[in-house]
């Protein structure tokens, strides 16, 4: 892997098998065009969901799905016979407020490309938009698909602490030993990771962006070291960021050009070990716990002080 002796001015503009990154500026079907068959391990990503962002021109529902359709034969194409697809999306909003969750249209395109579903990960978080007339949405979801029976899966690297650590087999030839594996316990398919928001380590410029822990815990459990990580709406760079930081190469096409630039100055850091993200192993942060004041009402402390509120 000789990519990995690469210097931190090394993310190739086009696709280059030996680039430790590839950031292309431009449309992805370009670049996919260029992409050899089978040469990508892990295909993740978080297409634009048709709400109007600057990096889309929103449309109907039917023809959302067409050019997505397009997209995914594509990175089928390219992805290797022991390769992954993770997409991630949330909901498609009507102009007239109704909601249509995006995993279930797109479910059927990845079904008929041959693709063998493994989960239906829901990503959870805290902050969002607020609503007045629906609950305020507080998660995505992740359709992670191989494309054979035969993949990799490492859970090794990817495990959370233990809820009862110090469990014994309560009867048994194994009775009294410890019931639980030392290393931690699998993360399940309900995964709680903060979004990106204003106060977020790696907030960038661009409104929907990857937290990078998300990707990680799917680059580490799903490829190898010097395996190539995809993600044809590369944004910012997160998943590129996520494989080069575990010595993966991270491949991208973006197509508004100040968040390539973007995606190759936090690429360039991750690579010389200064980008700052937050650790995957963190727990979330309680303001309660934390001693936070204005996480405590206002009533509540000045009924301990024995003052006015």
């Amino acid at each position: 892997m000789d990519w990995l002796e690469a210097s931190n001015d090394s993310i190739a503009r086009e696709y280059d098998p030996g680039a430790r990154a590839v950031v292309y500026s431009g449309d992805c079907m370009e670049f996919l065009g260029t992409v050899p068959d089978g040469a990508v391990h892990l295909v993740v990503t978080s297409p634009p969901y048709n709400i109007g962002k600057e990096y889309e021109s929103r449309t109907s529902l039917d023809e959302y799905v067409r050019q997505q359709s397009k997209v995914i034969r594509e990175c089928v194409r390219v992805l290797h016979p022991a390769g992954h697809i993770c997409w991630e999306v949330g909901n498609f909003v009507r102009p007239e407020g109704g909601i249509i969750p995006l995993d279930y249209v797109l479910y059927p395109v990845f079904a008929d490309l041959g693709l063998r579903m493994r989960n239906r990960i829901v990503w959870h978080f805290e902050h969002g938009l607020h609503c007045k007339k629906r609950f305020p949405g507080r998660y995505e979801t992740i359709l992670w698909f191989t494309k054979s029976d035969d993949y990799v899966f490492c859970l090794d690297p990817v495990r959370v602490p233990q809820k009862y650590p110090g469990k014994r087999y309560f009867k048994g030839p194994r009775a009294g030993q410890l019931s639980c594996n030392p290393l931690g316990k699998n993360p399940g398919d309900v995964w709680g990771v903060p979004n990106v928001k204003s106060n977020h380590v790696e907030k960038t410029a661009h409104p929907c962006q990857f937290p990078v822990e998300l990707v990680e815990r799917l680059v580490l459990s799903m490829t190898r070291e010097g395996d190539a990580v995809l993600d044809p709406f590369l944004g910012v760079g997160s998943a590129a960021v996520a494989a080069v930081r575990h010595q993966r190469r991270g491949l991208g096409s973006e197509i508004v050009p100040a968040y390539a630039e973007t995606a190759r100055e936090r690429i360039r850091s991750a690579i010389g070990g200064t980008l700052k993200t937050r650790p995957m192993d963190r727990p979330i942060y309680d303001p309660i716990r934390a001693g936070n004041k204005i996480a405590i009402p206002m009533w509540d402390r000045a009924a301990a002080s024995g003052g006015e509120p």
